[in-house]
């Protein structure tokens, strides 16, 4: 509401999340590493000039380039030069504000000397000491700083130059030597030092940055002090990486550091998205007025010879597809402006996320007990049938939403069942697919490009809007090629479809060798990262799944769940083949198998969740867990399937409320990264501040009714860009190539102009 400098709120204000994590106002604090730091401060020579605390705050800065730097209470100044980096950090011990410390920051604003990049300066808790808190300090304090003040504000227009804040003290716990040094006294002080600096430049860009926030962090947790004047560690070390944060971000400006990063400006792509979308609002809003006023004239009106009315003239169908057409691209370019200047623009606030068990727990308990609301009866009890992969769908995005939001992957134990949520969407991928090319043995064009343009094309916008690669929305990578490995296997010769299985058994084994074979290049690629790297790094394939140069992160996201869909394929495989021979029971209120098979295997089932559950909870290393998951998720999945569906009552019955979320499960899973997230899913949007919980239901339903709209136009636009007519859809593809071409085309002259 003050205005966009996050900088300025960074540096002045903020709160604690929980005991250690501080948040700025309105924007989000990256935690640097050290390769990080060290980018960031490459042949820079930065000054911490003061007293003891500042001292403090230069060990702190110093432990972000090199952690293994060894604290000192030296009282003289202290050198520090990381050779590899070519940076040096020196702190200059100038306890007070007086003639010395002028004459130190006067040397660096003559002649041709060496101006470090960055200077920190403060002090005070020393002269309140030395003369007992006399007033006649205070006075020599304020002339001091107006000598001073000058000199600090021409420095800041070629350096970055702070002034920190004394920080408040526990008096109960100062020393007799220190009992003068007040809260009164720091107060007289800082509100000295603040009404001088910047007086002469008040108009000028080039100002003393005031470094108020320590008071903040000091307020909250000087009590636990040791001396009562010093900050604990922990305390000194966010004060540094705020320090961090406001210089480095501008020029390393990671994803989850927003606060003093400028917004990035458009690019030509999407100069180009904005003219489009543009002129598609432009061309309905004409069209419709145009209908209107048809209408208008169309209108039924009384024959005064016969007395009965004249009908309108119907409009002619190319007229309402081009109408079609224009409205939805009307609507998704006004729904991408909302994208825009929810997660590129500096228009709403973003927050940190900060996990507690409640904060993810209390939510999942909540939509839960809504879905058992929501029970109605299913239109069909076979096995897995739309109502209930819907549900099982609904059910598993709101979890992965609230997981997301609550930021819930620091936890390992939740994190491990989320991977198998992530896992069971693939397997429905493979389960799906499979029935669908097995049953109905439709192999033809119409039927991919239906599928890949439903995967893809929100996805494809928002690359567009938003600067991103494609691989960053990884899961819509993973379905499409797991998609494409499906048809791929069941399309070559020999085409094996249930009606020609049914002929002849030996079909059965022959589409189980296709099955071996696949599985047998999973196995390969998952051990052999340069072979799966070659093939994806070849262009125009390499520009689809690099993410920061590499073909690594596609990788990863591939191996951990290679093994789910090929399962999902498999189970698909069997339930047809029992479904077909009448080996299983799908009546209604009927139990899958017999009382005696069904009550063993439903143990069994429940035996084999709750173990998984109980293993998944005890992991305690994420790698090691993570390496293991590909080949037992499908223990849970499987038991869930049969714990779901063997009882015929719990295969009659399914939850409407988690099925219309299933429905626009995937637009809901694109569409959290900048609508409801914010900074791509590392932090949290905010778009009402100070009211975290009204925030969330605001943003919530926002980010919900986007969704809805967005599924509803993909299904519109689909039946417009994917004809059934395959000469028609020949041309569309032609014109789809020439799109993508000249997006990559575009896409090499962004890069070069940006390198």
């Amino acid at each position: 509401f003050k205005g966009g400098d996050t900088c300025e709120y960074l540096l002045s204000s903020g709160r604690f999340l929980g005991e250690k994590v501080w948040q700025p106002h309105s924007c989000m604090m990256h935690k640097y590493k050290n390769s990080e730091a060290k980018n960031c401060l490459i042949d820079k020579h930065i000054v911490f000039i003061g007293d003891s605390r500042i001292r403090q705050l230069f060990y702190s800065f110093i432990k972000l380039i090199n952690p293994q730097v060894k604290e000192g209470n030296k009282h003289g100044n202290i050198p520090f030069e990381d050779k590899s980096a070519s940076i040096k950090v020196d702190f200059l011990w100038y306890p007070e504000v007086n003639g010395s410390m002028r004459q130190r920051i006067k040397s660096w604003t003559e002649g041709s000397v060496a101006k470090p990049h960055i200077i920190v300066v403060g002090a005070a808790t020393w002269s309140i000491k030395i003369h007992n808190g006399s007033n006649e300090a205070l006075t020599q304090y304020k002339i001091n700083i107006t000598s001073i003040a000058p000199l600090l504000e021409k420095l800041a227009k070629s350096s970055d130059v702070y002034w920190v804040l004394q920080d408040p003290v526990y008096e109960d716990m100062l020393s007799d030597s220190r009992k003068m040094i007040t809260n009164e006294k720091i107060d007289a002080y800082n509100e000295a030092a603040v009404r001088i600096l910047n007086s002469s430049s008040r108009n000028s860009k080039a100002k003393v940055k005031v470094f108020s926030v320590s008071k903040l962090i000091a307020q909250e947790t000087i009590m636990k002090s040791a001396d009562g004047l010093h900050l604990p560690e922990s305390s000194r070390d966010t004060n540094a990486m705020i320090l961090m944060n406001v210089y480095c971000n501008k020029i390393m400006k990671p994803i989850d550091g927003s606060c003093c990063q400028p917004q990035p400006p458009l690019t030509l792509i999407q100069k180009l998205a904005f003219c489009f979308f543009t002129l598609s609002i432009i061309g309905y809003l004409i069209i419709h007025l145009i209908h209107r006023n048809n209408f208008r004239k169309n209108k039924s009106c009384t024959d005064l010879e016969s007395g009965e009315e004249k009908k309108p003239a119907i409009s002619t169908p190319n007229v309402s597809t081009l109408e079609m057409l224009l409205h939805s691209f009307c609507k998704l370019g006004l729904i991408m402006t909302y994208f825009y200047l929810c997660d590129r623009a500096n228009l709403f606030m973003k927050e940190n996320k900060f996990y507690t068990h409640s904060s993810f727990f209390i939510p999942i308990v909540y939509i839960l007990v809504l879905g058992v609301f929501y029970t109605e009866n299913t239109k069909e009890t076979k096995v897995l049938n739309r109502e209930q992969t819907d549900e099982w769908k609904g059910w598993m995005q709101l979890v992965i939403l609230i997981y997301h939001i609550s930021g819930a992957s620091t936890f390992l134990p939740v994190y491990m069942h989320i991977r198998v949520l992530v896992a069971a969407y693939l397997f429905q991928t493979g389960y799906g697919h499979f029935s669908y090319f097995w049953i109905k043995g439709d192999f033809g064009v119409y039927r991919v490009c239906q599928v890949l343009f439903r995967l893809n094309f929100l996805v494809v916008v928002l690359c567009i809007v938003m600067d991103r690669p494609y691989q960053f929305y990884y899961f819509v990578p993973l379905v499409t090629v797991w998609f494409m490995i499906i048809y791929a296997t069941l399309a070559i010769w020999p085409q094996i479809v249930q009606k020609k299985a049914n002929g002849n058994c030996l079909w059965h084994f022959a589409l189980l060798l296709k099955l071996i074979c696949l599985l047998t290049c999973i196995y390969f690629l998952s051990y052999s990262q340069g072979a799966f790297e070659k093939i994806f790094s070849f262009w125009p394939l390499s520009k689809c799944f690099e993410l920061n140069g590499n073909v690594y992160e596609w990788w990863f996201r591939w191996k951990l769940d290679r093994y789910v869909v090929f399962h999902g394929m498999l189970f698909a495989f069997i339930y047809l083949a029992l479904q077909k021979r009448q080996m299983i029971s799908e009546g209604k209120g009927d139990p899958l198998f017999s009382n005696r098979v069904s009550n063993v295997l439903l143990f069994i089932s429940i035996v084999s969740f709750l173990t998984y559950s109980i293993w998944a909870s005890s992991c305690k290393n994420k790698t090691e867990c993570n390496e293991l998951h590909p080949s037992v998720s499908v223990v849970q999945i499987l038991a869930f399937i049969l714990i779901r569906n063997i009882p015929g009552y719990a295969r009659s019955v399914y939850s409407s409320f988690f099925a219309w979320f299933g429905k626009i499960s995937l637009e809901l899973f694109i569409c959290q990264y900048h609508i409801w997230l914010a900074a791509d899913t590392k932090g949290i949007l905010v778009l009402i501040p100070g009211y975290p919980m009204f925030n969330v239901l605001v943003s919530t339903f926002i980010f919900v009714c986007v969704a809805h709209e967005i599924s509803q136009i993909t299904n519109d636009l689909a039946q417009i860009v994917v004809p059934k007519d395959n000469s028609t859809l020949l041309k569309r593809l032609l014109c789809i190539a020439g799109f993508f071409s000249g997006l990559l085309l575009f896409s090499a002259m962004q890069d070069q102009s940006r390198h």
